[in-house]
């Protein structure tokens, strides 16, 4: 197991494991029209667009096991203004095989660091109400900043807000 920078290379590696992912963690919580409809393909344009966009501030890595890229965290500034956290958390996901294995820590753990380097001081992130993983966050020292609606395809979903001060 290695976690790295990602870089441009690892965008088809990337968009598998986001639409792997998804299926996966959201099936029940999102319906399964709209999880069916995502692709490797069309995540790999938006991952194309990321990485065109990607700044100094911003930051991408890689777990990579067995020969291929088993999950992937990015973030950078905070795109949140009504909370007082200078960067965000955009996406963490890992294949399902390889949950409960500790890559998962490793990366938030790495992500945290990349964040200090770019002298960061406090991260937020939103995530799903109904996904397993606010347990995770939860045990990372994430606090509950608050909640909004959202719509993700026909569905209208709760999305949490935890943060990390100090880090």
């Amino acid at each position: 197991m290695n976690i790295r920078l990602a870089s441009v290379r690892d965008i088809e590696g990337i968009a598998r494991v986001h639409v792997e992912s998804w299926k996966s963690t959201y099936n029940g919580i999102i319906s399964e029209s709209f999880l069916s409809n995502l692709t490797v393909e069309k995540r790999t344009k938006n991952w194309k667009v990321i990485f065109d966009n990607l700044t100094e501030d911003g930051v991408i890595y890689v777990v990579e096991d067995l020969g291929s890229i088993r999950g992937f965290v990015h973030g950078g500034k905070s795109r949140e203004p009504d909370f007082e956290y200078d960067a965000e958390l955009y996406a963490i996901y890992l294949l399902k095989e390889v949950q409960g294995n500790g890559y998962g820590k490793l990366l938030f753990e790495r992500f945290i660091e990349a964040l200090k380097q770019r002298n960061y001081r406090s991260f937020m992130l939103w995530v799903l109400e109904d996904n397993p993983s606010v347990e995770f966050y939860k045990k990372q020292g994430g606090q509950y900043l608050g909640k909004k609606e959202i719509q993700i395809g026909e569905d209208k979903l709760t999305e949490i807000a935890l943060g990390w001060k100090g880090i």
